[in-house]
């Protein structure tokens, strides 16, 4: 028996010492499997727990667009420059500002409506904003409903220039001339339905004469006309007219604010002139898409309200003939509203329209 026994063990055991091999080498398999689903498993949970912590982590945790809907440049333009780095420094996040002009305003306005409401794109407009929506009937964004305002930034009134060669010193003799005879006088714009042209509309709705609005395709164009003795009458932004003023080739016969302006202290108010209800001032605010968090909103306003306290900021649109607007998004809200009603009318009864 135990010769069979040791002949049996003797006779196996190569096949024994291979089956060891195989088992350890499979449970090595195993254990590495375990191993990798492991370190796969804890990675995506890691991962998943980064994102969420960057999506519950304060706003703003990365840089935020603002989109600005006129070329770089322009008033609106200079505005955004202007207040960014001070936002930026108040939000603790670079503010970067991209120009998408276009159809006054609205190729930019229509990307904002669209982009994610999450206080990352953010938006400054013109006064054009609360006109548009009168002006062009098929709007591709419903003004009231796809923004929500941050604050509006400030006033800036417009004036009434004529050449310095021209025969009225005054409203008084403007208004004379322009009713002696129906479109004797003539006033330039930038082109049908902007700042210039509705301002001159308001003034000859206010004051009840008839002039003759000549459209040109800018601004400029316009006001090189007007100096030149072209045209007599032009109804002008303070801040881009100032130096006209300044050098005796432009008359200012008043300004389109219900107070007088610091910087053209002896310049009267239409009002006192003898024309009241013909205020009109260009303006710049900041918006969101709708659906921005409340949170959010309260932040880039706080931040904004910021900017415009920087002396920096106050000391430039004091410069350019501003008066910087206090009150939040509500008082935004209410401002832009009432604006709409204004030239909702005013274009209605005019019959303004634009091809």
């Amino acid at each position: 028996m135990s010769n069979l026994i040791s002949n049996l063990t003797s006779t196996h055991q190569p096949n024994l010492r291979s089956t060891g091999a195989l088992l350890h080498t499979t449970v090595k398999h195993t254990l590495q499997r375990h191993a990798l689903a492991w370190l796969a498993a804890f990675t995506l949970s890691s991962l998943g727990t980064s994102a969420a912590w960057a999506q519950a982590s304060p706003y703003p945790n990365k840089p935020i667009t603002l989109v600005v809907t006129y070329p770089p440049g322009g008033g609106a333009d200079v505005m955004a420059r202007l207040i960014a780095p001070k936002m930026g420094e108040a939000l603790g996040q670079s503010v970067v500002i991209e120009n998408r002009p276009g159809a006054g305003g609205q190729i930019g306005a229509y990307a904002v409506s669209k982009a994610a409401p999450d206080g990352y794109t953010v938006m400054l407009d013109a006064s054009s904003f609360a006109i548009n929506p009168a002006l062009y009937p098929k709007l591709p964004y419903d003004t009231l409903k796809a923004f929500r305002p941050i604050g509006v930034l400030a006033l800036f009134p417009n004036v009434v220039l004529v050449n310095a060669q021209f025969a009225a010193k005054n409203i008084a003799e403007l208004t004379a001339l322009a009713r002696a005879q129906k479109n004797a006088v003539s006033f330039a714009s930038s082109g049908n339905g902007s700042a210039q042209h509705l301002a001159g509309a308001m003034f000859e709705s206010a004051a009840k004469v008839d002039m003759v609005h000549v459209p040109y395709k800018g601004a400029g164009q316009a006001l090189n006309d007007v100096l030149g003795g072209q045209l007599p009458l032009f109804f002008g932004n303070l801040a881009s007219t100032l130096q006209h003023v300044q050098s005796g080739k432009l008359r200012p016969l008043a300004v389109t604010a219900a107070k007088r302006s610091a910087i053209l202290p002896e310049v009267p108010t239409l009002a006192e002139a003898g024309v009241p209800g013909a205020e009109v001032y260009e303006w710049n605010g900041v918006f969101v898409p709708a659906g921005t968090p409340d949170a959010v909103v309260d932040k880039l306003s706080a931040a904004l309200q910021k900017a415009m306290d920087a002396p920096e900021v106050r000391a430039r649109i004091a410069q350019l003939g501003g008066e910087i607007q206090k009150g939040g998004p509500k008082a935004a809200q209410d401002f832009i509203q009432a604006q709409m009603a204004v030239w909702a009318q005013l274009i209605k009864a005019k019959g303004i329209a634009v091809e």
